[in-house]
């Protein structure tokens, strides 16, 4: 007999599971956080004021940057986070002696809105590569016959285009989360009248086995789970390759420094 579910029970479920997971993203965990140092910030101003203690604005932004920073380290974010969290206040008091129209903070939130996308999930910002780092992967991919190749976070799409461009023959591809990227690839496409093709979705619903190579410039945070991915879908005679940042404890095959004194480019041959 099939089990029956009861959506009654199985909706609080389902959101409260995605609570915990949205809890997990540094981001979430810094703006509740600064929610949380709130309180604590007019405690702490009361208490001094009561003493006898003048505060301005800016000192009680100053306080709540201090408390939410704290807060912070206490409860494990990195370093940066710190330093973003205790300039935070600051920053938006200074904002708003601006006299910045509304509209125009509007038009910024959009504009960041549509060019990070989701960065507070995949903790993945934009991280533009190069041309030597691209004549690198050219000349590290095997010669002589077909490929197919993806770039993950594919940008506005310089790899996907060059790599195109220099082997006509192969199927190269990118695939960007965020939609002002994707667009601006998209766009270069096709005035370039390249064959180059731009997906925009998530790169955790591909197959990477359907790839004889994998390209990705990410972030620390991203490269565990890049390589359980990577090892359980590509394929033998398959590359994966990452600019810049290493899998921890995973040994790469190849590493080559396509910028003398610069980053690396890793490779793990499969």
């Amino acid at each position: 007999m099939r089990p029956t579910t009861n959506p009654a029970a199985t909706a609080p479920d389902f959101a409260a599971r995605s609570s915990l997971r949205c809890l997990r993203f540094p981001a979430v965990r810094a703006l509740l956080i600064q929610v949380a140092a709130f309180p604590l910030t007019l405690a702490i101003v009361y208490l001094l004021a009561s003493s006898g203690v003048v505060f301005h604005y800016w000192h009680v932004a100053l306080v709540q940057g201090v408390v939410a920073a704290l807060l912070s380290w206490w409860r494990g974010l990195a370093s940066w986070w710190r330093a973003i969290q205790f300039g935070f206040p600051l920053a938006l008091l200074g904002a708003s002696g601006l006299a910045i129209p509304p509209a125009a903070f509007l038009a910024i939130f959009l504009f960041l809105l549509l060019l990070y996308w989701s960065t507070y999930r995949t903790q993945v910002p934009y991280y533009p590569s190069g041309r030597k780092v691209w004549a690198a992967v050219d000349a590290a991919l095997p010669q002589g016959r077909l490929l197919r190749v993806i770039d993950i976070g594919s940008g506005i799409g310089g790899l996907v285009l060059e790599l195109q461009r220099r082997r006509p023959e192969s199927t190269i591809e990118g695939i960007e989360l965020a939609p002002l990227p994707w667009l601006a690839s998209h766009v270069r496409a096709l005035l370039a009248q390249s064959g180059a093709r731009f997906i925009r979705g998530d790169y955790e619903k591909l197959d990477l086995g359907r790839y004889d190579a994998v390209f990705a410039y990410l972030s620390p945070a991203a490269m565990g789970a890049l390589w359980r991915k990577a090892a359980r879908e590509m394929r033998p005679g398959s590359t994966l390759f990452s600019y810049e940042f290493i899998i921890e404890d995973r040994p790469p095959s190849r590493v080559v420094h396509p910028v003398a004194g610069g980053p690396a480019l890793y490779m793990w041959d499969f």
